[in-house]
């Protein structure tokens, strides 16, 4: 009887499963794979580049939407890319390099264009294999004020930038730099590359992109007292340098000479002394249109250039004064290894954590809307158009 039992109770158990596979065959429609467009452009996109380790040889660009508080897809990045958007929003643009063993093998250098509006390939730029692979930074592939020209920067070590006609998709001349590095762009016909000696060697180009004048600045940055972040802030026409110990100095290589601005001091002398100091990978973004700077601070007994912020400081840069102070431990946010922020009349700052984590927050209150959990491996850059 006991036996019998076992059986019938399998025999029901069976019978039920397979009724309620044979209900869910039913249901069940065939997945219909679909290509989804990119939404319109809007200021609240932002792009975020994971090329530094443990992804440098594969590396990767995510965009974000922080309205709709979604990833909106991404873009492969191949080694060490540098990364750059079109002024016109429609088209991004990464110097990268492949090797055709993947991490060894032939090298070729490119240029590789993805449409925005859908992220499909849109083409391709063979440049010089010599393009610099290190730490992200937006001047290692930067655009001309018009869009019309690619600054590629270059080293091999030795120090060059590659500059390209967009629209033709041809490389124009490569540039050697003289040891200096990055290109800085100003207006549409020249670039700044930054010396060892904390000057500024400028390039101006002529109509066929080709060299036709150069220049070197005095020494606007003290390199051996108080070395400055390469990733500069842009703003008017010209670019905000911060240095390792909080002072601030505005340059523009426009004109026949450059422009260097007095420098002033994001700290107090008691700051100072408490140990409070600027840190991260891409430590301060500015808002034009409201002319505000946000700088992502922590306290460190030393120099610790390259610790994250654990508070974003936010300075009126017409009175050059302090107006707010956001503890991100307030909101339980993680420290800060890069920051930016978008350029529109309701604008946002954006954070990546040193876990990719990337933190949406109201630019205006600081208030935390979102915050989007490891965006990536290492991110360390922050893109918005």
């Amino acid at each position: 009887m006991r036996a019998r039992k076992r059986m019938l109770t399998v025999a029901a158990t069976l019978s039920f499963a397979a009724a309620c596979t044979g209900s869910a065959r039913a249901v069940e429609k065939p997945e219909e794979l679909v290509v989804q467009k990119i939404p319109p452009w809007h200021p609240h996109e932002i792009f975020v580049v994971d090329v530094s380790m443990p992804s440098m040889t594969d590396g990767r660009v995510y965009l974000y939407d922080a309205d709709a508080k979604r990833l909106l897809g991404q873009i492969d990045a191949g080694s060490g890319a540098g990364f750059a958007i079109s002024p016109d929003h429609k088209a991004s643009y990464a110097a990268t390099t492949y090797y055709a063993r993947g991490s060894h093998g032939a090298r070729t250098d490119v240029v590789e264009i993805t449409d925005n509006t859908t992220l499909d390939h849109a083409g391709e730029i063979v440049i010089p294999p010599k393009h610099a692979q290190h730490v992200p930074s937006p001047y290692n592939t930067t655009f001309s004020a018009d869009g019309k020209r690619l600054y590629v920067a270059n080293i091999t070590p030795a120090t060059s930038v590659t500059v390209i006609d967009v629209a033709s998709k041809k490389v124009l001349s490569e540039v050697d730099t003289d040891g200096c590095v990055l290109g800085y762009p100003s207006g549409n016909d020249r670039f700044t590359a930054l010396c060892e000696s904390g000057k500024g060697l400028t390039i101006t180009l002529g109509a066929n992109g080709k060299e036709v004048k150069r220049s070197m600045s005095d020494a606007f940055i003290d390199v051996d007292k108080d070395p400055a972040f390469v990733n500069a802030s842009p703003y008017q026409g010209g670019y905000l340098f911060t240095t390792f110990q909080g002072w601030v100095r505005s340059a523009k290589f426009a004109g026949d000479k450059p422009v260097f601005g007095k420098p002033w001091s994001l700290l107090s002398d008691a700051e100072r002394a408490e140990g409070w100091r600027p840190g991260g990978m891409q430590q301060t973004a500015v808002q034009a249109k409201q002319h505000l700077y946000y700088v992502a601070m922590h306290k460190s007994a030393g120099d610790m250039h390259k610790n994250p912020g654990t508070e974003i400081w936010v300075f009126d840069l017409d009175t050059k004064k302090r107006i707010a102070r956001w503890d991100l431990s307030q909101q339980k946010i993680d420290p800060l290894v890069s920051i930016q922020v978008s350029q529109d009349d309701k604008p946002l700052f954006y954070g990546l954590t040193a876990t990719s984590d990337l933190v949406v927050m109201d630019a205006r209150t600081g208030k935390l809307q979102t915050v989007e959990k490891q965006l990536g491996n290492s991110s360390t850059l922050l893109v918005n158009p």
